[in-house]
């Protein structure tokens, strides 16, 4: 009984049952969903291109030695040079035929074995990389893009508990498939799950974040958190994933993050019961109706153009850096680790100083930075020359993200229905079109004509694309919308009013009585 008790009072699970309906809880949840999510999206970019090239080389490695050494027929004698005695063995098919005899060898440049993963040579298998690595890493974002319109909707029927809890039973899933999967074809299957189960999470936890913070400065303070988890993850994976693979082993990082998702679902089942249905009060505006919407395309527009940056550029650089710097295995994740602090740090400063100086303008600023940032990622000589690049791109794109983010859910609010699944649908539709069309176009660019190339095509993308921001400085409301905006604005004046009088009749009461 002794250990209920101290259970009971434990502080942590108090705090939980007193704050169970809590926004900051929600937030919380939120936050630790996306850190997750984002940590396996990122922890599998310095892993993926050095292991299947591993894999690939040494399968041709063994293709090669089986066609140097074909069975001889009958009859005919094969010479085997050992390099242990420097000696040649005659084989035959009969174990009795075979002899030893100290034959001098032809002299041949024998050169100590190097490391294949760290140094490997500039050919058409290095090449070939760039394809399958960028198919792989862009199933994700492909499959998400596909589910996003169904999950939306369905977060307007049933409610986002039950989604968000299905992402991570989803994703749980997807994390074990990565640690025990040694072929490009189930470590693809994985990859494509992992992308109904973000889905599921993204959606669902905007969505929540949207509806429980209704008040337009508080949302963007909210939002800017949640994504100061994505920050994190974004942040946390790469050298993480690296550093595990260096000195541990592959199937090591995926098992501690399959760890940390139990602890994350069981703060959801203890928090939001996905087991109730609680769908929204009020029908909300179509998805297609949404899709029309011109100031809504722009600001899904800006969140895919800054974020393809970034997608073409996680498949690309690892390879580009193996052909051109000869880097170790942890240099490949850390190379990312500027652009993950500096996203981490943007996101934190403009989810706040957004909303003072315009979202538009911060948006704007932004993508001019992304386009500038990544043109110049191909003049670095070394790891050290990828720092200042690689620092612009993540706090531009932390920028903009925490811009469009909030200012999509202040749309709804302003030109339709306020319910919010629908249009975070979009949002998370546009994030995957950056990062479904970002790997696997630019792992053909880089392949056709040069990695240089595909970087500075999409830094001008983003460049041409940002004045179509200074569209979002004032956008209309919906006429439909504005009786019901001014009755509120109305509203809310006149019962100050009545405060004031309130007041002012009290102090007088008062007076008479002294």
């Amino acid at each position: 009984m002794g250990l209920f008790d101290a259970l009971r009072d434990f502080s942590l699970l108090t705090w939980l049952r007193e704050e169970k309906q809590s926004r900051r809880l929600i937030l919380l949840i939120v936050f630790i969903a996306l850190l997750l999510d984002n940590m396996l999206l990122t922890v599998v970019v310095p892993i993926i291109p050095s292991y299947l090239y591993s894999v690939d080389d040494e399968a041709a490695q063994s293709v090669q030695n089986h066609s140097m050494s074909p069975l001889s027929p009958s009859g005919t004698f094969q010479s085997i040079v050992s390099l242990y005695d420097n000696t040649t063995h005659l084989t035959g098919l009969s174990p009795q035929m075979s002899t030893a005899s100290p034959m001098t060898p032809a002299p041949t440049s024998v050169t100590p074995p190097q490391n294949k993963s760290d140094c490997p040579k500039a050919d058409d298998q290095l090449l070939n990389e760039n394809v399958k690595v960028g198919l792989l890493f862009a199933s994700k974002a492909t499959v998400q893009l596909i589910t996003n319109p169904f999950i939306g909707p369905l977060t307007n029927r049933i409610g986002y508990q039950i989604p968000m809890f299905a992402g991570f039973c989803i994703m749980f899933v997807s994390t074990l498939m990565f640690a025990f999967s040694s072929s490009y074809t189930l470590l693809f299957l994985a990859r494509s799950l992992q992308g109904v189960g973000s889905s599921c999470s993204s959606v669902a936890g905007m969505g929540m974040l949207a509806s429980v913070y209704s008040d337009d400065e508080e949302r963007g303070n909210a939002i800017g958190i949640a994504l100061g988890g994505l920050a994190m993850g974004v942040l946390v994976g790469p050298p993480f994933g690296s550093v595990m693979y260096e000195f541990v082993g592959k199937t090591a990082p995926f098992l501690i993050l399959a760890v940390l998702a139990v602890l994350d679902g069981a703060l959801q089942l203890f928090v939001l019961q996905p087991s109730k249905v609680e769908p929204e009060s009020q029908k909300g505006t179509s998805l297609i109706t949404l899709m029309k919407d011109p100031y809504i395309l722009i600001a899904a527009g800006s969140i895919c153009f800054a974020n393809m940056a970034i997608a073409m550029l996680e498949p690309a650089l690892p390879i580009w850096m193996m052909e051109t710097m000869c880097p170790r295995k942890w240099q490949l994740g850390v190379a990312f680790v500027p652009a993950s602090i500096s996203y981490l740090i943007g996101t934190n400063i403009f989810a706040v100083l957004a909303h003072k100086m315009g979202r538009w303008l911060c948006s704007l600023i932004g993508m001019l930075l992304v386009g500038i940032s990544i043109i110049c990622v191909p003049l670095a000589k070394d790891i050290y020359g990828l720092i200042v690049p690689n620092f612009g791109v993540g706090f531009a794109i932390g920028m903009v993200d925490s811009s469009m983010m909030p200012i999509m859910g202040y749309l709804v609010d302003l030109r339709h229905v306020s319910v919010y699944g629908s249009v975070y649908a979009i949002a998370d539709v546009a994030f995957c079109m950056g990062f479904a069309f970002g790997p696997s176009a630019g792992g053909v660019i880089a392949r056709s004509i040069g990695f240089p190339w595909l970087m500075t095509i999409i830094g001008v993308v983003d460049i041409l694309f940002a004045p179509l921001c200074f569209l979002l400085r004032n956008p209309p409301a919906n006429e439909e919308k504005m009786p019901t905006r001014l009755t509120q604005s109305t509203t809310f004046k006149l019962n100050e009013e009545i405060f004031k009088v309130f007041n002012k009749n009290k102090e007088i009461n008062n007076k008479k009585d002294k």
